[in-house]
Protein backbone atom coordinates (compact mmCIF):
# COMPACT_ATOMS: atom_id res chain seq x y z
CA UNK A 1 0.00 0.00 0.00
CA UNK A 2 1.34 3.35 -0.86
CA UNK A 3 0.44 5.98 1.73
CA UNK A 4 -1.72 8.50 0.23
CA UNK A 5 -2.31 6.57 -3.19
CA UNK A 6 -6.27 5.73 -3.77
CA UNK A 7 -5.53 2.95 -6.31
CA UNK A 8 -3.34 1.04 -3.77
CA UNK A 9 -5.16 1.57 -0.94
CA UNK A 10 -6.44 -1.46 0.71
CA UNK A 11 -8.36 -0.43 3.90
CA UNK A 12 -8.64 -4.29 5.17
CA UNK A 13 -5.05 -3.91 5.68
CA UNK A 14 -4.90 -0.21 7.13
CA UNK A 15 -7.43 -1.40 9.56
CA UNK A 16 -5.08 -4.68 10.61
CA UNK A 17 -2.06 -2.48 10.83
CA UNK A 18 -3.81 -0.19 12.75
CA UNK A 19 -5.54 -2.57 15.00
CA UNK A 20 -1.87 -3.94 15.27
CA UNK A 21 -0.77 -0.51 16.84
CA UNK A 22 0.37 1.03 13.82
CA UNK A 23 -0.14 4.43 13.83
CA UNK A 24 0.81 5.43 10.39
CA UNK A 25 -1.52 2.94 9.30
CA UNK A 26 -4.42 4.39 11.27
CA UNK A 27 -3.31 7.77 9.67
CA UNK A 28 -3.83 6.87 6.22
CA UNK A 29 -7.58 5.83 7.42
CA UNK A 30 -7.60 9.31 8.97
CA UNK A 31 -6.66 10.75 5.82
CA UNK A 32 -9.01 8.77 3.85
CA UNK A 33 -11.93 9.60 5.55
CA UNK A 34 -11.88 12.94 7.20
CA UNK A 35 -13.57 14.50 4.46
CA UNK A 36 -17.07 12.08 4.35
CA UNK A 37 -16.87 12.32 8.31
CA UNK A 38 -16.50 16.11 8.54
CA UNK A 39 -19.66 15.86 5.98
CA UNK A 40 -21.76 13.49 7.88
CA UNK A 41 -20.91 15.42 11.18
CA UNK A 42 -22.03 19.13 9.25
CA UNK A 43 -25.43 17.65 7.62
CA UNK A 44 -26.25 15.68 10.73
CA UNK A 45 -26.46 18.82 12.92
CA UNK A 46 -22.88 19.84 14.31
CA UNK A 47 -22.69 22.63 12.18
CA UNK A 48 -19.10 24.77 13.60
CA UNK A 49 -18.62 21.84 15.95
CA UNK A 50 -18.33 19.29 13.35
CA UNK A 51 -14.61 19.32 13.42
CA UNK A 52 -14.74 18.37 17.20
CA UNK A 53 -17.14 15.81 16.60
CA UNK A 54 -15.06 14.42 13.56
CA UNK A 55 -11.77 14.14 16.09
CA UNK A 56 -13.64 12.82 18.80
CA UNK A 57 -15.11 10.21 15.83
CA UNK A 58 -11.72 9.31 15.62
CA UNK A 59 -10.25 8.93 18.57
CA UNK A 60 -12.92 6.59 19.17
CA UNK A 61 -12.88 4.58 16.41
CA UNK A 62 -9.21 4.03 17.23
CA UNK A 63 -10.01 3.32 20.82
CA UNK A 64 -12.40 0.52 19.54
CA UNK A 65 -10.34 -1.01 16.59
CA UNK A 66 -11.17 -4.46 18.90
CA UNK A 67 -15.03 -4.16 18.60
CA UNK A 68 -14.86 -3.66 14.72
CA UNK A 69 -16.23 -6.40 12.83
CA UNK A 70 -15.26 -5.70 9.28
CA UNK A 71 -18.38 -4.44 7.64
CA UNK A 72 -16.78 -1.56 5.42
CA UNK A 73 -14.80 1.31 8.10
CA UNK A 74 -16.37 3.84 6.10
CA UNK A 75 -19.65 3.28 7.60
CA UNK A 76 -18.72 1.74 10.80
CA UNK A 77 -17.22 5.87 11.49
CA UNK A 78 -19.79 7.27 10.15
CA UNK A 79 -21.90 5.48 12.92
CA UNK A 80 -19.46 6.53 15.48
CA UNK A 81 -19.65 10.43 13.55
CA UNK A 82 -24.03 10.03 13.85
CA UNK A 83 -23.44 9.09 17.52
CA UNK A 84 -21.24 11.99 18.60
CA UNK A 85 -23.45 14.39 16.61
CA UNK A 86 -26.83 12.87 18.49
CA UNK A 87 -24.64 13.27 21.98
CA UNK A 88 -23.15 17.00 20.95
CA UNK A 89 -26.99 17.73 19.40
CA UNK A 90 -28.37 16.74 22.88
CA UNK A 91 -25.92 18.70 25.07
CA UNK A 92 -26.83 21.80 22.91
CA UNK A 93 -30.54 21.46 23.92
CA UNK A 94 -29.88 20.89 27.57
CA UNK A 95 -27.89 24.04 27.66
CA UNK A 96 -29.50 26.37 25.29
CA UNK A 97 -32.96 24.42 24.45
CA UNK A 98 -32.50 25.34 20.87
CA UNK A 99 -30.77 24.20 17.73
CA UNK A 100 -30.12 27.56 16.38
CA UNK A 101 -26.69 26.91 15.59
CA UNK A 102 -27.13 23.88 13.59
CA UNK A 103 -29.56 25.48 10.66
CA UNK A 104 -26.84 28.45 10.11
CA UNK A 105 -26.30 29.01 6.77
CA UNK A 106 -22.49 28.95 7.09
CA UNK A 107 -22.49 25.05 7.89
CA UNK A 108 -23.78 24.45 3.96
CA UNK A 109 -20.72 24.60 1.34
CA UNK A 110 -22.24 26.96 -1.57
CA UNK A 111 -20.27 27.62 -4.60
CA UNK A 112 -19.96 30.80 -5.38
CA UNK A 113 -20.75 29.94 -9.25
CA UNK A 114 -24.48 29.24 -8.29
CA UNK A 115 -27.05 31.63 -9.22
CA UNK A 116 -29.01 33.34 -7.04
CA UNK A 117 -32.13 31.32 -7.63
CA UNK A 118 -30.28 27.80 -7.38
CA UNK A 119 -28.83 28.74 -4.15
CA UNK A 120 -32.26 30.07 -2.66
CA UNK A 121 -33.53 26.29 -3.65
CA UNK A 122 -30.96 24.60 -1.47
CA UNK A 123 -31.21 26.84 0.90
CA UNK A 124 -35.09 26.21 0.96
CA UNK A 125 -34.27 22.58 0.61
CA UNK A 126 -32.28 22.40 3.43
CA UNK A 127 -34.03 24.06 5.65
CA UNK A 128 -37.00 21.84 5.15
CA UNK A 129 -34.79 18.66 5.69
CA UNK A 130 -33.45 20.32 8.91
CA UNK A 131 -37.02 21.29 9.86
CA UNK A 132 -38.18 17.56 9.93
CA UNK A 133 -37.72 14.61 12.66
CA UNK A 134 -33.92 13.90 13.60
CA UNK A 135 -35.45 10.21 12.21
CA UNK A 136 -35.99 11.47 8.81
CA UNK A 137 -32.78 13.54 8.53
CA UNK A 138 -30.63 11.22 9.44
CA UNK A 139 -31.95 8.51 6.93
CA UNK A 140 -32.31 11.33 3.84
CA UNK A 141 -28.46 12.85 5.10
CA UNK A 142 -27.20 9.49 5.09
CA UNK A 143 -28.95 8.23 1.74
CA UNK A 144 -28.86 11.32 -0.73
CA UNK A 145 -26.31 13.99 1.01
CA UNK A 146 -23.37 11.37 1.72
CA UNK A 147 -24.33 9.09 -0.63
CA UNK A 148 -24.54 6.24 1.49
CA UNK A 149 -25.76 2.72 0.14
CA UNK A 150 -28.97 1.43 2.11
CA UNK A 151 -26.82 -0.92 3.62
CA UNK A 152 -24.02 1.75 4.76
CA UNK A 153 -26.68 3.50 5.88
CA UNK A 154 -27.75 0.64 8.25
CA UNK A 155 -24.81 0.43 9.84
CA UNK A 156 -23.92 3.58 10.52
CA UNK A 157 -27.18 4.47 11.93
CA UNK A 158 -27.62 1.05 13.47
CA UNK A 159 -30.82 0.18 11.78
CA UNK A 160 -32.14 -2.87 10.12
CA UNK A 161 -31.62 -2.44 6.00
CA UNK A 162 -35.28 -2.74 5.63
CA UNK A 163 -36.52 -0.07 8.24
CA UNK A 164 -33.90 1.83 6.29
CA UNK A 165 -35.88 1.82 3.19
CA UNK A 166 -39.32 2.28 4.91
CA UNK A 167 -37.61 5.17 6.78
CA UNK A 168 -36.23 6.18 3.46
CA UNK A 169 -39.66 6.20 1.84
CA UNK A 170 -42.09 8.24 4.26
CA UNK A 171 -39.23 10.76 4.71
CA UNK A 172 -39.17 11.40 1.36
CA UNK A 173 -43.14 11.92 1.43
CA UNK A 174 -42.72 14.35 4.53
CA UNK A 175 -40.10 16.01 2.59
CA UNK A 176 -42.25 16.10 -0.78
CA UNK A 177 -45.01 17.39 1.70
CA UNK A 178 -43.15 20.16 3.00
CA UNK A 179 -42.31 21.77 -0.62
CA UNK A 180 -43.90 24.31 -2.40
CA UNK A 181 -45.70 23.17 -5.75
CA UNK A 182 -44.03 24.21 -9.06
CA UNK A 183 -46.58 25.12 -12.02
CA UNK A 184 -45.59 23.77 -15.34
CA UNK A 185 -44.22 26.43 -17.44
CA UNK A 186 -47.05 28.36 -19.31
CA UNK A 187 -49.75 27.41 -16.61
Amino acid sequence: MVKGAAIDFDEADAVARARGGDLDAYEVLVARFTAPAHRAAALLGAGADADDVVQEAFVKAYRGLGRYRGEGFKAWLLAIVANETRNLIRSRQRRAGLLKRAAEPETLEIDPAETAEASERRRFLVEQLRALDTRDREVLTCRYLLDLSEAETATTLGLPRGTVKSRTARALTRLRDRMPVREAPGA
